[in-house]
């Protein structure tokens, strides 16, 4: 997600606030939040499959390798 979407998020946020939107803004609004949500869905996903977790015994657990293929059912 850039920049230009994150600013036109918050715009259509504000405009919302003061005056309210028209049903082609809140269609426009729904669709930047959907995105947004899915980006930092993708982000959260990608650093939590770089996780690796040194067991007691020395060993290292690749967390993305063992965990990375299930999906999240809401997604």
């Amino acid at each position: 997600m850039d920049d230009k979407k994150i600013a036109r998020i918050n715009e259509l946020y504000r405009k919302s606030k003061a005056e309210g939107l028209t049903e082609a803004e809140k269609a426009e609004q729904d669709t930047l939040r959907r995105e947004y949500i899915q980006s930092v869905r993708q982000n959260l996903r990608s650093q939590l499959n770089n996780v690796m977790i040194q067991e007691e015994d020395g060993s290292v657990t690749d967390l993305g390798k063992k965990f990375g293929g299930i999906k999240d059912e809401q997604s």
